[in-house]
């Protein structure tokens, strides 16, 4: 049992469990065709089948069993901060099984020429009254029934008076703001609080827009706008919801990274002397001191950044991304490549701190402007 937990601790590290998370949701939700005719030769589709939720559930229902036998796992999961993101665990595989349950299935439909399931239900005439409202009502029955055995049965998470002199270790923002407290780990505040939160609400807006591929309206599809899910579901499942349980059960003390079965240990240093780009580059593999100009100093933050952002969606356009850009145009197309990069940016953060404990592409602190 002991190795069974130490196994699980070592895969939990952010280098190995990012990696294997990245790697298997490209092939469970293949953004392109290559991967899309892999994933049907792995027959990784049939885990949205019902024996494949069956699996799926009975996994994350044996994962937890066995972990509630372990006293430090035991204790931040049961903790009553924490109970809410449990469930959150369990609804977020439930629906986005369910969800990809019915894409298949119609898929699978026209694929042999017949009609979505959506299609045919949509010839039943339903009314708003009773049938509706019945069904709003006897849910809100149901959340306040949840809501007040909840109360009674949990504790509510609340400690002494606030005190100036003594902190909280960790200091833990509510869990709808953990993806951003993560974010501040790689990213300067301005950036990780403010650039990106508009961004997302920015791009959120945008996708009507930008979006013009008519396949999968008004029904779920999956083969037809294979792209467009994977890219949303990056966003919402490895961006979001990923890094609140990251933040919730992994960030222990000093906001240091802790296995799930592994002692919160306040003690527990990490010895890590984080660089800048232009530190990298001038002292380490140029071996002289950083020039006093700013510009000069940061020359190289500037062109990777401006390779980043301008370059790159360039060559996207004349070869991977070459149907993407005779779809939408240039407008629509910059718009599109710079909310992926943006977005695709905080991953190479992460890579780049683990690997090479670079925390700045661009460092002006004399301006507080750091990338």
């Amino acid at each position: 049992m002991d190795a069974i937990k130490h196994l699980i601790n070592v895969l939990c590290t952010p280098k190995i469990m990012f990696t294997v998370l990245l790697g298997t949701f490209f092939f469970v939700f293949p953004p392109t065709d290559k991967l899309y005719a892999i994933n049907r030769k792995l027959k990784i589709n049939l885990l949205w089948t019902k024996r494949g939720g069956v699996a799926l559930f009975t996994s994350l229902l044996v994962f937890f069993g066995f972990g509630l036998t372990d006293p430090n796992f035991r204790l931040i999961v049961t903790k009553a901060d924490n109970v809410p993101i449990v469930g959150l665990m369990f609804l977020t595989a439930f629906f986005l099984w369910f969800s990809m349950y019915q894409a298949s299935a119609n898929d699978q439909n026209l694929a042999e020429g017949k009609k979505p399931n959506e299609h045919a239900d949509a010839q039943e005439k339903v009314l708003v009254w009773p049938d509706l409202v019945y069904v709003e009502f006897i849910c809100l029955l149901l959340a306040s029934a949840l809501l007040i055995v909840w109360s009674i049965m949990l504790k509510a998470p609340l400690e002494e008076p606030a005190n100036p002199t003594v902190s909280p270790n960790p200091s833990k923002a509510p869990w709808y703001f953990l993806g951003l407290q993560e974010m501040l780990v790689y990213f300067d505040p301005w950036i990780a609080g403010v650039l990106f939160p508009t961004v997302i609400i920015l791009g959120i807006m945008a996708i009507p827009y930008v979006d013009n591929n008519k396949a999968g309206q008004g029904y779920y599809s999956f083969a037809g706008r294979k792209m467009a899910v994977s890219i949303f579901l990056f966003f919402w499942l490895v961006l979001w919801v990923f890094l609140i349980v990251v933040g919730t059960f992994l960030r222990g003390p000093n906001w240091n990274f802790f296995g799930p079965f592994e002692f919160w240990d306040i003690h527990k240093l990490e010895a890590l002397t984080n660089i800048n780009l232009s530190e990298l580059v001038y002292m380490l593999v140029l071996k002289q001191r950083l020039p006093e100009n700013i510009l000069l100093r940061e020359i190289f933050g500037f062109i990777t950044v401006f390779s980043y952002f301008v370059i790159a969606p360039a060559i996207l356009a004349k070869t991977w991304f070459k149907k993407i850009y005779a779809e939408l145009g240039p407008l629509r197309y910059s718009i599109f490549t710079v909310l992926l990069l943006m977005s695709i940016s905080l991953p190479i953060k992460m890579y780049l701190r683990w690997f090479f404990n670079i925390k700045y592409i661009i460092a002006i602190p004399e301006f507080f402007f750091n990338i």
